[in-house]
């Protein structure tokens, strides 16, 4: 079982995450934006650290809204006590805010360009979002990926909530029932 699996249980930070959130597939914009800015926060910290600080990060980035984030003034988020204030990072998520919104305009949206490159591998997707975002490396990438179903590797197999998130049909497995289909198309009906 995975380390995360086996402390996040009933732990008074980390468990409502892993129990209800951590894997699930997920297509809200705002949900997506949020993984991808707590991610980027998460670097060089623990996410413990983060989890702590998230209700104070909602409400100074507004709820994580693309729109609200995208117009932000640093200054003003970097006085904000409640949040991570790192300069380089805040900066990342204003302007990823901003990128999110040229998805809206080039794919229909954040999950709409996420199933337009699915699947790949990690290597691929951290190309792919370095080449888009800002402030996304392998770890972020891959992690902020496996939050939301769309690689492996969230919950070790003997976790219950693998097998919650298995009936669910996340991305990555829909991706494994394609490779498996003898005639390259998805399998099961």
């Amino acid at each position: 079982m995975s380390l995360y699996c086996q402390v996040a249980p009933g732990h008074p930070v980390h468990g409502a995450y892993h129990d209800s959130e951590y894997g699930f597939p997920q297509r809200d914009e705002t949900v997506l934006f949020e993984r991808l800015c707590l991610e980027i926060m998460q670097a060089g910290l623990s996410w413990e650290i983060v989890l702590k600080r998230r209700a104070g990060m909602r409400a100074a980035f507004q709820g994580f809204a693309v729109d609200h984030v995208a117009a932000a003034d640093p200054a003003s988020l970097l006085a904000d006590p409640a949040i991570i204030r790192n300069r380089l990072k805040v900066a990342a998520v204003i302007e990823n805010a901003r990128r999110v919104q040229a998805l809206r305009r080039s794919h229909g949206g954040f999950a709409a360009w996420l199933d337009a490159h699915h699947p790949r591998d990690k290597a691929a997707w951290t190309r792919l979002f370095r080449a888009t975002f800002l402030f996304t490396g392998g770890e972020i990438v891959g992690e902020f990926l496996m939050s939301l179903g769309y690689l492996p590797g969230a919950h070790a197999a003997q976790c219950p909530v693998a097998a919650r998130i298995a009936a669910l049909a996340p991305p990555w497995m829909q991706a494994a029932d394609f490779a498996a289909a003898p005639d390259g198309a998805k399998g099961g009906g």
